[in-house]
């Protein structure tokens, strides 16, 4: 019932939607009830799901290791575990010494590890645990659920977290494209009466369906999902007519074949005509794999996506910030349920935000207080979520000491960007500081600013190193170097500061510093959502986090 990180699959939400509403009130509430507040349909480690057992797709296995293969075996770094032959487990144990990981998490989203910090030669168990780490680090800070993932699973190959945090990192770099801010001719799949704002909120599934039966619309035909209704192949056929390119027509004659899985074989014949062949075999297709033709549909959308921006449009959706996506990686990370798609949109009924505070220790009365899917009444039970967002700010007002003057539950509700981030940085805040109390701070002292700033200094001075910060706010942070100092204080002679601008004078070094800086924080285990553009603007807001994950990490090795 999940994709294998406790985020529900699309066939769970298919079976929920057809319970009655009170059904679906109470299966939620149980959830929500749990250790922490988030909906955990399943173990992934071996406290979690103890006494339970695991069972894996074979299909998505294969599916995965061709997919690899053909994404990255052309990388030298890869070419001793390249390729994978998938119809064996050799997949389970390419992933051991963390350097796949590492260049698939750059495959789906960029610039995300600096390539430096990967140890690639004469590995040993420690520079192999080193990129395991980073790995780990590095997929948490891109929103992937990795709270009950260790190095040693990855190491040890465990095929259900394996195949979980594959797909979660996969899904990422196919779904990357598919929102109206990053390609403004999804704007063509607006229904009448809808407006930009309700279809930004639309996740990439929502919009994937949309955009198959855009397409599929012109020939009389529908389909509400991707698991039964493509089972005959029918819908791809005419889906494959449609959005390919003028001068590669696609062959329907292949839907009359009466053997299912062979008409499934000649409809991928011709999506293999579109370089679309991916994810899915006819066997998948017949047995309507929800995960795998989801994913075969987004490599359709992302190649042949066949749209245009409507005419007299003058708008230009706003790009998510990267404070935004830290925020949302951030959140997605810890499990949250429902996934954050849109950071303004997906709170507005304060599920997510009242998660967010159990896991900063602070208790909900998810019986008495909270109002849970489905809403209920007039406007889609808008009231009922204004209720739930009154209690998210009276929670952050009385039990967590936040600063809300002027912020009130409606402006959740209405996705006051400003309002709402100002919430979710405090929320953000106070989980990082509560780390660093359960890891014993001095004497009881509560943790704040002052004492990571002073734990900061008193370990660079330690180790024998001249950078030191006097805030924040220090002007020194945007050349990397006192984190880099700090991080070889914790880890000694873990920095290779060949590597590193020592006079550092334009932007372009400092974002070279900085990229080397925020990869072997998370290498050495500090678990960074931050940006290396935080580092070089000196962000204060996320430069308090790095310190802090720093500090954690240091507090771990004392």
């Amino acid at each position: 019932v999940e994709d294998g990180m406790n985020n529900p699959s699309p066939e769970f939400t298919a079976i929920l939607s057809d319970l009655k509403d009170d059904e679906l009130a109470q299966q939620f509430k149980k959830a929500l009830n749990k250790r922490e507040g988030i909906v955990n349909l399943g173990g992934t480690s071996e406290i979690s799901s103890e006494g339970t057992q695991h069972s894996i797709s074979e299909q998505e296995r294969i599916a995965f290791a061709n997919y690899i293969n053909s994404k990255l075996l052309s990388d030298p770094d890869c070419a001793d575990v390249l390729p994978i032959d998938p119809n064996t487990e050799q997949l389970f144990k390419a992933v051991e010494n963390g350097i796949l990981l590492c260049k698939l998490i750059n495959l789906s989203v960029p610039d995300t590890i600096d390539e430096r910090t990967i140890n690639k030669k004469k590995l040993t168990h420690f520079t192999i645990q080193e990129n395991l780490n980073l790995a780990l680090n590095s997929a948490s800070a891109i929103g992937c659920q990795v709270v009950n993932i260790g190095a040693l699973d990855l190491k040890e190959g465990k095929a259900h977290l394996v195949l979980g945090l594959l797909w979660q990192i996969i899904k990422i770099g196919l779904f990357a494209d598919i929102e109206l801010s990053r390609n403004e001719a999804i704007a063509a799949l607006l229904e009448d009466g809808e407006s930009l704002e309700e279809l930004m909120k639309l996740s990439p599934e929502e919009l994937l369906l949309r955009w198959a039966n855009f397409h599929l619309k012109k020939v009389n035909m529908s389909i509400s999902n991707f698991s039964g209704d493509i089972k005959d192949s029918l819908a791809y056929f005419h889906l494959l007519e449609q959005i390919a390119p003028d001068d590669c027509p696609v062959d329907t004659s292949g839907q009359y074949e009466a053997d299912l899985s062979r008409r499934a074989e000649l409809m991928l014949g011709q999506a293999e005509r579109l370089d679309c062949r991916q994810f899915v075999t006819a066997t998948d297709v017949v047995s309507g794999n929800s995960k795998l033709n989801m994913a075969f549909v987004a490599t359709l959308f992302n190649k042949h996506p066949a749209l245009a921006k409507p005419e007299n449009q003058n708008w230009t959706p706003a790009s998510e910030t990267r404070e935004e996506r830290t925020f949302r990686n951030w959140m997605n990370s810890l499990g949250v349920s429902p996934h954050v798609h849109h950071i303004y949109g997906d709170l507005i009924d304060a599920i997510v935000i009242l998660q967010l505070y159990e896991k900063t220790k602070v208790d909900v009365d998810w019986d008495n207080r909270v109002n849970l899917p489905p809403f209920k009444g007039i406007g889609g039970g808008h009231l009922k979520k204004i209720e739930n967002c009154n209690y998210a700010v009276e929670l952050g007002k009385d039990k967590a000491g936040f600063s809300l003057v002027g912020i009130a539950g409606q402006d959740l509700y209405d996705a006051n960007e400003t309002l709402t981030l100002a919430l979710v940085w405090q929320l953000m805040r106070r989980y990082t500081l509560k780390i660093l109390e359960d890891l014993g701070d001095k004497d009881g002292e509560a943790v704040g600013d002052d004492l990571i700033v002073t734990w900061v200094n008193d370990t660079l001075a330690q180790a024998g190193k001249t950078s030191s910060i006097k805030s924040f706010k220090d002007k020194s942070i945007g050349t990397s170097i006192p984190v880099l100092d700090l991080i070889d204080a914790i880890q000694p002679n873990s920095v290779n500061f060949d590597l590193v601008k020592k006079d550092v004078q334009s932007d372009e070094e400092k974002l070279d510093n900085a990229k080397y800086a925020i990869s072997m924080a998370r290498k050495i285990g500090a678990k960074v959502y931050a940006l290396p553009e935080d580092l070089v603007e000196v962000n204060t807001k996320m430069v308090m986090t790095i310190f802090a994950c720093l500090m954690g990490r240091g507090m771990k090795r004392a």
